[in-house]
């Protein structure tokens, strides 16, 4: 516990250090947000040199704790904080806030600064992302080893942050599930971008985090022994934590402190230089870090260099346990041997499958093979059949591989990127398609960071029928498909799922959506049309043309099975046609010219796409002389029957619209 130390001039001087670099790189960007990380300078003091286990060294080592700075635009805070703690971060890196090429971006980036966790910048995406972080180490500690991964996850978050809804989802799952490896620090500064926070939030937060099972406790933000007692609290207590901090944003800003003003926008010359004054600095000097406060903050390299050597050597004692030595041959990103060596495989005899029921059987494939690979979704498990048979769900106190996530798709999303923050693991969820809209936040940030969970998004068009267009999936299959690094495939059938499943297992670089029907496909006869393996490059020729190539007909999911029934008729009446199968637009565009040539032949100008969705994006394939079937509208509630007639998605409607093409 703090004591007299924290009256010692050279802490004093190091939170005063933290403040004024924050403040000089925002001044000198001439944009950025100077009033939180003033404010915050004690608690991550506190947090960097006495509570987080971490080694500027080292920043990656597993048995670390975690720390997410939530409230993302207050990102001058932890670039200080790695300068002045030893990470590799330059003071030259820091005055180049904000600027081309630097590593002091506008807000947090995972895997472009040293020490950063987490992409940041939507507020409430943090702390839920924390949830994950803070599930995954519970997994660890119960499911491989407990002395190994005792670590906690720590967050600094914002009014806005608990202000988005998704915070108020994560929170409540994470004190369901008893989550006491998670501490949130909250800077209750009373203030936001457009003035007091009571313009539109006064409700007692303690309150509410009490009631989803939290532990609760008020500080004031400057006073050290405070917040040092309330952390160590927080560590003893079972229940995730919430340490709510009475902090003044700007603070000692004379006359922007506790205002708008020094929130969103740098302090302005004559106010920093005042500012400088009242921390006894020179106002006349910048970027300046005294002797005494840089060797002060260093000796965080060598207590983080002994924590790490004493859990490198618990682990190098215990790799002989089959747990450890298991996770360790998967921690690095290496998929288990023999990986896919269980999944299934179907014959037309098999009949008619859903490509949601085809997917639940290569998860359970796949889970006897990946010890790591975690299932879970927003309360339609048995819709998405997402459920891993024989295992443990996930209760308080008491992880397991089926996470029960609630009707929580926007922190279910979040919660995967954290999980995917978790060495080894590898996360799948699910939901209706439609609600991918939902989860797109932590959709994006997981595409950005280059993370890899696995989206199950069931019932993928107006084939659900009944439940009518608020449960009919329209656009989102063009609007997923614009988001850079995000794999989309829609499946044709049993075969194409289970290949489906390999390329999102071996896709460690991006998110893969997985997007399967409600109604049962025809498994296509492989002996007469190419091989299902053709999915792994996107798109590929499923029934090649007898004769003169006349006709391409392109289709995607259950829309394949009307294009191979329309190239049958034309075949029959001498018409050259070739069915390809596009799955994936984005494996498709992965491959060489050469490739989606041979699949496309630019000659062959006629061309027919076929698909329940969204018409936009198509032009690419169908060029000027083309035609798209797809819906230009919302769907309507129906019987799937009455449904695909009324907008077209037959066999008849599909020969006419070709016909007059040839025409």
């Amino acid at each position: 516990m703090l004591s007299q130390e924290s009256a010692a001039p050279v802490v004093k001087e190091s939170i005063n250090t933290i403040r004024l670099l924050a403040a000089d790189a925002v001044e000198k960007a001439k944009s950025g947000h100077p009033g939180a990380p003033m404010e915050a300078a004690p608690i991550a003091y506190l947090l960097f040199c006495r509570h987080l286990r971490h080694n500027p060294a080292n920043p990656d080592w597993a048995g670390r704790d975690r720390f997410v700075l939530s409230c993302g635009h207050a990102s001058t805070l932890i670039y200080s904080m790695l300068h002045l703690t030893g990470y590799d971060l330059a003071l030259d890196d820091i005055r180049s806030f904000r600027q081309a090429g630097s590593k002091t971006a506008g807000h947090p980036e995972f895997g472009h600064t040293p020490g950063v966790e987490t992409t940041t910048g939507p507020l409430g995406q943090g702390v839920a992302v924390a949830v994950g972080m803070a599930m995954g180490g519970q997994f660890l500690a119960e499911q491989v080893d407990a002395g190994l991964f005792d670590y906690r996850t720590w967050v600094i978050c914002s009014d806005g942050d608990l202000m988005e809804g998704v915070s108020a989802e994560a929170a409540s799952l994470a004190g369901h599930l008893q989550l006491g490896n998670l501490n949130y620090l909250y800077l209750d500064n009373k203030i936001t971008i457009e003035g007091d926070t009571s313009l539109a939030f006064t409700e007692d937060v303690g309150a509410r985090y009490l009631a989803c099972g939290w532990h609760v406790q008020r500080v004031e933000g400057e006073n050290l022994i405070e917040i040092d007692a309330a952390m160590e609290r927080a560590k003893n207590d079972p229940r995730p934590s919430l340490i709510i901090a009475r902090t003044h944003i700007g603070i000692g800003a004379p006359n922007k402190q506790d205002t708008a003003g020094a929130h969103g926008a740098p302090l302005g010359g004559d106010e920093l230089a005042l500012t400088k004054q009242a921390y006894g600095r020179d106002p006349q000097q910048s970027f300046v870090v005294p002797n005494e406060v840089e060797e002060h903050m260093r000796g965080c390299l060598q207590r983080g260099a002994e924590l790490e050597n004493a859990w490198q050597q618990q682990l190098n004692e215990k790799k002989s346990d089959p747990k450890v030595s298991d996770w360790l041959a998967v921690a690095d990103g290496e998929l288990p041997a023999g990986w896919g060596s269980e999944l299934p495989e179907f014959t037309v005899e098999d009949g008619a499958k859903a490509t949601r029921q085809t997917s639940g059987a290569a998860i359970q494939a796949l889970a006897k093979k990946i010890p790591l690979l975690l299932g879970g979704s927003a309360d339609l498990a048995p819709s998405n059949n997402t459920e891993i048979k024989g295992e443990d769900s996930w209760l308080p106190g008491k992880s397991g591989r089926n996470i029960h996530y609630g009707i929580r798709e926007h922190a279910m999303g979040s919660i995967m990127n954290g999980l995917c923050h978790t060495p080894g693991i590898i996360p799948f969820a699910g939901t209706f398609f439609v609600f991918a809209d939902y989860m797109r936040p932590p959709i994006r940030l997981a595409a950005m960071m280059g993370l890899a969970p696995i989206y199950v998004m069931t019932h993928d068009s107006i084939g659900l029928g009944e439940d009518g267009p608020t449960h009919q999936p329209v656009e989102h299959l063009a609007s997923l498909r614009a988001m850079p690094n995000l794999t989309v495939i829609r499946p044709a059938d049993a075969n194409e799922t289970v290949e489906a499943w390999k390329a999102a297992i071996a896709n460690r670089q991006g998110p893969t959506m997985l997007v399967l029907t409600r109604q049962g496909l025809p498994t296509i006869d492989r002996n007469l049309c190419g091989a299902a393996s053709g999915l792994q490059r996107g798109g590929y020729v499923l029934a090649a043309e007898e004769g003169e190539l006349q006709m391409i007909l392109i289709a995607t999911g259950s829309e394949v099975q009307h294009a191979l029934a329309v190239r049958e008729t034309l075949q029959y009446e001498g018409v050259g046609t070739r069915v390809v199968s596009l799955p994936s637009w984005e494996l498709f565009e992965a491959q060489d010219q050469q490739y989606r040539d041979e699949v496309l032949p630019p000659a062959c100008t006629r061309r027919v796409a076929i698909e329940a969705g969204s018409t936009f994006g198509w032009e690419r394939y169908v060029g000027s002389n083309g035609r798209i079937v797809g819906m230009t509208s919302y769907g309507a509630s129906a019987p799937i029957g009455e449904l695909m007639q009324q907008f077209g998605f037959t066999a008849a409607n599909l020969l006419a619209e070709a016909k007059a093409l040839l025409d």
